[in-house]
């Protein structure tokens, strides 16, 4: 018993099962937000413009049978939305990690410095420059 606790306790102090938890709890978080975004900006728009925040009413009925088209057009509205809200998200963190990793006063339209060049880059010209003096 003792060897499967310390097993247990080994699997979950590994560094992915930590970074598969916090990107839960940040992915519920988030999914929040964008089911806000959705059901309170978006859909009421969609109202505005259509008359009815959601395309539920639109059915057909066939046989004894009710095709419902209306609510799979509302969930692939909400996907595209959703992912449209995700793309933007993440095209912001990409844009902001670039500019964090740019030096301070850098304009990001320019292209960035050269590299310093390392001690063996530097040695290495320097016993170039004293062979070509001999």
């Amino acid at each position: 018993m003792r060897s499967w606790l310390q097993e247990f306790k080994q699997f979950i102090m590994r560094g992915n099962v930590l970074d598969l938890a916090v990107a839960v709890v940040i992915g519920a978080a988030f999914k929040a937000i964008v089911d806000s975004l959705v059901n309170d900006v978006i859909q009421p728009i969609i109202g505005a413009a259509f008359g009815k925040p959601n395309f539920s009413h639109f059915t057909v009925h066939v046989g004894h049978g009710v095709v419902r088209y209306g609510s799979f057009a509302t969930q692939i509205l909400n996907f595209l939305i959703i992912a449209g809200a995700l793309f933007v998200v993440i095209k912001t963190f990409e844009r902001l990690q670039t500019l964090r990793l740019l030096p301070l006063g850098h304009d990001s339209d320019e292209p960035p410095l050269p590299p310093e060049p390392t001690e063996i880059e530097l040695l290495t010209q320097i016993r170039d420059a004293v062979r070509a003096q001999q």
